[in-house]
């Protein structure tokens, strides 16, 4: 597996650090640590500051490096000027990263691609998975709990398939959360007959039924990896997103995993600024899984 490390020095980025070091990951991962500096013209009247600034971001990324590499990782180490939203996304592009981990706030240089648009800008078209990392109890304490939401799309067995695919903490459990969510065309006010009660309680079984078929899909292949799992499904009652924060919150979850894209049901949780208000607003870490381009 080949990670892209995004830090700047930040008490977000050491605990995205923490993070990697306290996970298990596949043999062979390699990890390559990037640092995104101000373009030199913020300090043009300043010259000597370019060569300090840069010197300074060396250090740190080799530092970090080289205790990755004293935990066992492959790792190297590497500086980039300019903005981070392109930065990040065309140097992962540009080394064919599978994941792309970053701390959930920061300072200086990468401020803008932690927070705001430019964090928006990376879980959305970032051509591989992100995680999102905030500080919390190390994974390898107790296992981690990790919440799986699935509408059974493509993007959601993917996201199901990632997390079989890798090894977990001892003790780590993964719970699959589907949305029953049933949307009526708009046009059914001025549909004739009306759409009656029996056609409403056909349409709220199809639904019900999708999330249930889509959790029986998700749990087949995690548990086929041996981890435990539990389920659950919720009427909506909120918007998906909310839903999803709220299971997360009350259960107390390590980490969110969700697909990129969706269909019916969750879609508006997995498309757009949804993901992104997800992964910007989550008290955990989350992970959004696309496929790799």
């Amino acid at each position: 597996m080949k990670i892209l490390l995004a830090i700047d020095c930040s008490e977000a980025s050491d605990a995205a650090v923490s993070e990697l070091n306290a996970r298990p990951w596949p043999a062979g991962t390699s990890v390559e640590v990037l640092t995104v500096t101000e373009p030199a013209h913020f300090w043009a009247a300043i010259p000597r500051l370019d060569e300090e600034v840069a010197r300074r971001a060396a250090d740190y990324v080799d530092q970090v490096a080289e205790e990755l590499r004293a935990e066992g990782f492959q790792a190297s180490s590497l500086v980039l000027p300019g903005d981070p939203k392109a930065e990040i996304i065309d140097h992962a592009a540009k080394t064919g990263a599978d994941l792309i981990l970053v701390g959930s706030h920061g300072h200086g240089a990468l401020e803008r691609f932690v927070m705001g648009s430019v964090a928006k800008a990376v879980v959305g078209f970032a051509p591989c998975s992100v995680e999102v990392v905030r500080a919390g109890k190390r994974a390898s304490e107790e296992g981690m709990r990790v919440l799986l939401a699935t509408d059974g799309s493509e993007s959601s067995q993917l996201a199901a398939q990632s997390i079989a695919q890798r090894p977990w903490p001892t003790g780590t459990e993964v719970r699959i959360l589907s949305v029953v969510e049933f949307i009526l065309p708009t046009w059914q006010v001025t549909l004739e007959p009306p759409i009656d009660a029996a056609e409403m309680e056909c349409l709220r079984e199809q639904a019900m039924k999708r999330s249930q078929d889509a959790i029986q899909s998700a749990g087949q292949a995690i548990a086929d990896a041996g981890l435990k799992t539990s389920e659950s499904i919720s009427v909506l009652v909120a918007t998906p997103k909310e839903v999803i924060l709220d299971e997360a919150n009350a259960w107390g979850a390590d980490l969110i995993v969700i697909g990129s894209h969706g269909r019916r049901g969750i879609t508006r949780f997995l498309l757009g600024s949804e993901s992104e208000a997800i992964a910007t607003h989550a008290k955990c870490s989350v992970e959004v899984v696309r496929k790799k381009r």
